[in-house]
């Protein structure tokens, strides 16, 4: 069963849009109105509600005199924000996430519509049919594949959107392509065990400039007023426009490496602790400050995590796998000799093996080891597909790069030393 969402822009009416915002601000009412009954309980030491609770009391909230545009709104959606708002304490008492917060209006607007009973799609047309809502027009740029399961409805930079989630049976698949590893950097984006690398789109640096401007503008403008809101609508289309540019170029990237490789090696980057502040603190002030935070920048402007999100998917729906190993000494590690040294590395871009004068660029010496790493660790997991199997020829390094190792013979080593098999001289 292969679950997947379309999304599309929605082209509403004048009478539509009104209605979108109001049923996005009735469901953001519902879900603060529980929060508020749950953290009430729940600071007087009270019993939790759970979600058939709820929904009793989302009933007397619609019979309120006090709320009576509530019974405007189709029923589904707001019963959904309750969902929503129990999952959200499911999450906290199990320790997943922190205490819920309230919805503030202008972020994350959005409804959802869980029964597919109630909806209707219309592909031909390039309308769909939404309760309450009526027909609406979308910009059909793709046709939607399986049975319509639900439908989420948001709102982004002053523009609607539709996200309809589909499910179909898909006929098992095998890859096909070789294994490849990939190397993530700044200056080339990803880089390929076969040579073949992609450069960065750098989509907050191409808009930084207008982004800088449109911020100054909002800065200017007397809060909450009518050109602050409009000041407002334009930094948020830049930044819809640096998200939107950065997800297509992910989007064509990992749909080109997912059909050519069978088996796709990256390296367990921790994004998180690689952009960290180096501000310190003011008993204990950080060095090159301004440094690190251009270099912030520059890694959350990639998008590594996003990239290796849609190639886990993506390659499953092909039937490829994705496999991520530990990152460290694969750039200092000579794929021909096994020497491991930060000299081997003198430059960005020039790997040169002090061992044996071995040659090519560090980018691609890193894709290299962290191919020959997933190799190994692959076939120390016993995998028996020969799309698996591990291409070893020649010895092994020393242990320094922490993964498993292969023996000569192409046989897993067991509980033999750590390290990354190298190529044959």
């Amino acid at each position: 069963m292969r679950l997947q969402a379309f999304q599309f822009e929605l082209i509403p009416s004048e009478q539509q849009r009104r209605s979108l915002q109001c049923f996005a601000g009735a469901c953001r009412f519902v879900f603060n109105k529980g929060l508020e009954v749950q953290k009430r309980r729940f600071e007087g030491g009270d019993k939790y509600l759970g979600y058939p609770a709820l929904c009793r009391l989302l009933t007397t909230w619609r019979h309120d005199p006090e709320t009576p545009w509530l019974k405007e709104a189709p029923t589904h959606p707001l019963q959904q924000a309750l969902k929503n708002l129990d999952r959200a304490f499911a999450n906290f008492f199990a320790k997943r996430a922190g205490f819920p917060c309230f919805k503030k209006k202008g972020r994350r607007e959005s409804f959802h519509y869980p029964d597919p009973l109630q909806i209707k799609l219309e592909q031909g047309n390039k309308r769909l049919f939404l309760p309450k809502l009526g027909w609406l027009r979308y910009r059909n740029s793709r046709p939607v594949l399986g049975t319509v399961r639900n439908v989420t409805v948001s709102l982004r930079a002053g523009r609607w959107s539709v996200s309809i989630q589909t499910e179909r049976m898909d006929e098992p698949v095998t890859a096909i392509g070789s294994p490849v590893g990939i190397d993530m950097g700044i200056v080339r984006f990803a880089t390929l065990s076969d040579g073949e690398h992609l450069e960065p789109t750098n989509s907050f640096r191409r808009h930084e400039i207008a982004l800088r401007k449109a911020q100054q503008s909002m800065a200017r403008k007397v809060k909450y007023s009518r050109n602050w809101s409009k000041a407002k609508a334009r930094v948020q289309r830049v930044h819809a426009r640096i998200a939107n540019v950065r997800r297509d170029y992910l989007h064509k990237a990992t749909t080109t490496i997912s059909n050519n490789h069978a088996v796709v090696v990256v390296e367990e980057l921790r994004v998180r602790n690689m952009t960290k502040s180096a501000a310190g603190t003011c008993a204990a002030p950080g060095k090159h400050v301004r440094a690190k935070s251009g270099l912030n920048k520059a890694i959350l402007d990639q998008g590594w995590f996003e990239f290796r999100r849609q190639l886990a998917y993506k390659l499953a729906w092909r039937g490829g796998g994705l496999i991520a190993v530990p990152p460290h000494h694969t750039s200092q590690t000579c794929p021909a000799c096994g020497v491991v040294s930060p000299e081997n590395r003198r430059t960005q871009a020039v790997f040169s093996c002090i061992g044996c004068g071995y040659e090519n660029h560090a980018d691609v010496v890193g894709a290299i080891n962290i191919l020959r790493r997933g190799e190994a660790m692959m076939c120390s997991e016993g995998r028996d597909d020969a799309r698996f199997a591990c291409v070893v020829n020649g010895a092994v390094r020393p242990s320094s790069a922490g993964t498993h190792l292969c023996a000569k013979s192409g046989q897993c080593a067991g509980d033999s030393a750590e390290g990354i098999p190298f190529l044959s001289a």
